[in-house]
């Protein structure tokens, strides 16, 4: 077998792969969890009065990762940061969102368990990171 033939046929291989994971993707998209977790997340995003809340969330969230920077951060920021957290999930578009979410994050992992028990490193976790603590 020469050196051309030895290319082709890896070239084949990771085509094969590409061709698969692209196959995966769509599959994933056709999910029901998948589907449900676009449809929480446009309505959340199209909804003005839950994107104001963001948007006080974000700000309190802001000024109180500055203020802990500075030293400046009391008990009473925090709470106000949590009363805004607390006041954005508790809206019905936004906890739909968060709990098609989460749902979707457990159906990847167990996409993600699924592949990894075939390789010898966490495919979601870890396939893509160069450097590692150990």
């Amino acid at each position: 077998m020469s050196v051309d033939a030895d290319e082709t046929v890896e070239t084949g291989g990771e085509t094969d792969v590409e061709t698969m994971a692209a196959e995966l993707g769509a599959a994933i998209a056709d999910l029901p969890v998948y589907r449900e977790f676009e449809a929480a997340k446009a309505a959340v995003e199209a909804d003005e009065t839950v994107q104001e809340r963001i948007s006080e969330f974000e700000q309190l969230r802001e000024e109180f990762q500055l203020a802990r920077q500075t030293g400046q951060a009391d008990e009473a920021a925090l709470e106000e940061l949590r009363d805004a957290q607390e006041r954005l999930h508790s809206m019905p578009k936004m906890r739909r969102y968060l709990e098609a979410q989460d749902d979707l994050e457990a159906r990847l992992e167990t996409l993600n368990e699924a592949i990894s028990d075939s390789l010898a490193v966490d495919f979601g976790g870890e396939a893509g990171g160069c450097c590692r603590d150990e």
